[in-house]
């Protein structure tokens, strides 16, 4: 079942507003460690080539694998584990064929 592209839309944005919001410098490194370490991931399991539909479903398979990931790079980012995964695919969201910076191309 296609997970509803709406939902993950406010979920990522609301992860990307949290990393923005992180003031202190060490850990705002941690995090954009492990958005970095997500992006790679969010490449491999579903490549280069995507649409903002496909990612959400991605998405609704469900990020234990992301949050994993957060606390392999970063043990102390595990409170901030699902915020992050949020913002990595929000950062992917960007590359999807048919999205264009905060809409979905008809």
């Amino acid at each position: 079942m296609a997970y509803p592209l709406a939902n993950a839309l406010y979920q990522w944005e609301e992860g990307a507003r949290e990393l923005a919001a992180i003031e202190d410098p060490r850990r705002r490194r941690l995090a954009d460690r492990v958005v970095d370490a997500l992006r790679v991931e969010l490449r491999r399991r579903i490549g280069p080539t995507f649409s903002a539909d496909e990612l959400a479903d991605l998405y609704g398979e469900g990020t234990d694998w992301a949050q994993q990931i957060a606390i392999d790079v970063a043990p102390a980012a595990a409170d901030d584990a699902q915020a992050l995964a949020d913002a990595a695919f929000w950062a992917y969201l960007r590359g999807a064929g048919n999205f264009a910076g905060g809409r979905t191309l008809a």
